[in-house]
C-alpha cells in the first residue's frame, strides 16, 4: 500500500492518547506539494464543491435553523460554537469513534503532539458505546504507575461524571497542567464495584524504543509506540543487538497502542523478505492493496510480546511476522483496531481538522482484527499482582469488613507471599495475621489493620515486585520462545 505523502500518529491531547486521534492517520497538512500542485487543487476543490456541496435546500434549512437560534433562542450564542457543533453532528453521526471533528484549540495539540511531545497521564481511550474505554496506558507514565489498564471504563474525573460526553470533552475533563491531580473512577472487570485511582499528571517520556541484550543471547527490544522516529532508533538497536552475536530475539508491543503506517512498516520490513506483504487496506469498494516487503528475512527465531493493550500498529507488526516471518505470538489477545484514518486540515480552512476512516487494514493472510484482536499462539496471562486495583483508602480496613478494597489488600499480600487463605473481600482472621506478617517485616506497628501508611508500604511493594523482571511470566515465556530454533 502506497500512500502519497507523509503519514502521522496522532498522539494529541495533553494528557490522554485519544484513540480517535491515535491511530493509523494520513495528514492533510503534510501532502507533498509537488505531488498535489496549486492549480490541480484549485480545479479539484471545484470540482468537490459542485459535486459534494450541500444542495440549496439542504442550505436553506441549515441557514434557518441558524437564524433561528441567533434571532429566538434565549441566551446569546456564539456562531462559531454552533458551527463546530454542525460539524461535529456531522462526525457523529458516522457512529465511528474514530472519525471525529477537532476544533483549532484541539487540532494545534495535534500537530504539536506528531513530534511526541506532550504532557498528561499517559494513556490511550476511545469511546464504545458512549463509554471511555481504556486502550492502553503508556508503560512508565503516570496511568501506569496508578494502576490504570487496559479496559477500564472510566466513569468520572475529579467528582464529575463523563455520562453524555463526547471522547473530546471526556479528554478535556481529564487533561490540565503538569503536577496536578486527576482522580479517576474507573469500572473493571471481575469487580463489582467501581474502582478509585489518583494519578498526578506529567511529561509523558517521548522515547519509544528500549533493547538489551542478555547473558542467554536473546536480545528484547520494547516499542512503546510507533511515532516518527521510532523505525530509525529501532533499527539503530536491532543493529547493535545482531552486531553482539543475539540468538534470538523479543519484540514486546504490550500496552502499545499504535502510531504511524509507514513506520510499522519500515520495522516489519526488517524481518519479511523481498516482497511479501506486510499489510493490505481495502477501500469502501472492497478495493484491496497490498504493501510489499523491501527487506529481508533473518535466520534467528522471533517472538513478540503482546497483551490487550497492544493495538493498531503493534497488531499489524504482530500479524505481519506471525504470517510472513514465523514468529511466535505471546501473552494475551490484542486490542483489535483494524481500520485506517486520513487527517484533513486544509479542506476547512481555519485551523480546525476532520480525521476520518477511510479504510480497513488486514494481516498478510486477509485477517481483519478489528474488534476480535489478534490470539496469541502461547497465551501467557500475567499474575493477579499486575491486575489488582489499587487501594484508595477512606477508611482503615480491619477484620470483619468486607469490600473491594479488601479483595485488592489480599490479593496483593497472596502476590507478595503473605498468604491471607482467601480473596473474596471479606476481612477475616487469616487476613489480619498476614496483615500482620507484612507490617513486621515493613517496620510498621503490627496492628492487623490496614491504615494509610500499611496501604502506601502494599502499594510500593506491589509496584518493586512488578518491577522485577523475574516476576515477569510473559516475557520469560516469550523468551523461551526466542530461544527455540
Amino acid at each position: 500500500m502506497q500512500f502519497k505523502g507523509r503519514t502521522v500518529f496522532a498522539f494529541v491531547m495533553l494528557t490522554m492518547f485519544a484513540s480517535v486521534l491515535v491511530t493509523l492517520t494520513i495528514a492533510d497538512k503534510l501532502i507533498d506539494p509537488k505531488e498535489r500542485a496549486e492549480a490541480a487543487l484549485t480545479a479539484a476543490a471545484s470540482d468537490r464543491a459542485s459535486r459534494y456541496g450541500l444542495k440549496e435546500d439542504e442550505l436553506t434549512k441549515l441557514n434557518a435553523v441558524l437564524e433561528l437560534i441567533e434571532t429566538k433562542y434565549y441566551e446569546k450564542v456564539d456562531r462559531h460554537e454552533l458551527v463546530d457543533g454542525a460539524v461535529n453532528g456531522m462526525m457523529s453521526s458516522l457512529e465511528d469513534p474514530y472519525s471525529v471533528y477537532m476544533e483549532k484549540e484541539v487540532a494545534q495539540h495535534f500537530s504539536e503532539s506528531i513530534e511526541g511531545s506532550f504532557t498528561g497521564i499517559g494513556a490511550e481511550v476511545t469511546m464504545e458505546n458512549g463509554k471511555i474505554i481504556v486502550v492502553a496506558p503508556i508503560k512508565g507514565s503516570p496511568a501506569e504507575r496508578s494502576g490504570l489498564l487496559a479496559k477500564d471504563v472510566v466513569i468520572s474525573v475529579n467528582g464529575e461524571k463523563l455520562d453524555g460526553l463526547s471522547l473530546q470533552e471526556a479528554v478535556a475533563k481529564i487533561r490540565g497542567p503538569k503536577g496536578t491531580k486527576a482522580k479517576l473512577q474507573v469500572l473493571r472487570s471481575g469487580f463489582s464495584e467501581p474502582v478509585q485511582l489518583v494519578l498526578v499528571r506529567d511529561d509523558i517520556d517521548v522515547e519509544t524504543v528500549y533493547a538489551n541484550l542478555r547473558k542467554d543471547g536473546i536480545g528484547v527490544i520494547e516499542i512503546r509506540q510507533f511515532s516518527l522516529h521510532t523505525a530509525e532508533r529501532f533499527k539503530e538497536e536491532l543493529t547493535k543487538l545482531e552486531q553482539q552475536g543475539m540468538k534470538g530475539l523479543v519484540i514486546d508491543v504490550r500496552n502499545n497502542p499504535g502510531g504511524i503506517l509507514p513506520v510499522v512498516v519500515d520495522i516489519a520490513e526488517s524481518f519479511l523478505a523481498k516482497g511479501q506483504t506486510v499489510v493490505q487496506v481495502e477501500d469502501r469498494s472492497g478495493e484491496r492493496e497490498k504493501t510489499l516487503s523491501e527487506g529481508e528475512s533473518k535466520t534467528y527465531p522471533i517472538s513478540v510480546l503482546m497483551n490487550k493493550g497492544s493495538a493498531s500498529a503493534s497488531e499489524i507488526l504482530a500479524g505481519a511476522l506471525q504470517e510472513g516471518a514465523g514468529a511466535k505470538l505471546i501473552g494475551e489477545t490484542s486490542f483489535g483496531k483494524g481500520t485506517v484514518q486520513v487527517s484533513y486540515n486544509k479542506a476547512l480552512g481555519d485551523g480546525s481538522l476532520v480525521k476520518m476512516t477511510i479504510a480497513k487494514w488486514l494481516t498478510p493472510n486477509g485477517n481483519w482484527i478489528h474488534e476480535k484482536g489478534i490470539k496469541p499462539d502461547i497465551e501467557v496471562q500475567p499474575p493477579d499482582l499486575y491486575t489488582v486495583a489499587r487501594l484508595s483508602m477512606s477508611d482503615t480496613l480491619q477484620q470483619d469488613m468486607l469490600g473491594e478494597q479488601v479483595r485488592s489488600v489480599q490479593i496483593m499480600l497472596h502476590g507478595l507471599g503473605y498468604e491471607p487463605k482467601r480473596e473474596d473481600g471479606y476481612f477475616g482472621l487469616e487476613t489480619k495475621e498476614a496483615v500482620k506478617r507484612f507490617q513486621s517485616e515493613h517496620s510498621l506497628k503490627v496492628t492487623g489493620k490496614v491504615d494509610v501508611k500499611t496501604a502506601e508500604a502494599l502499594e510500593q511493594a506491589v509496584i518493586k515486585w512488578i518491577q522485577d523482571e523475574n516476576n515477569d511470566v510473559q516475557l520469560h515465556e516469550a523468551i523461551q520462545a526466542a530461544g527455540r530454533k
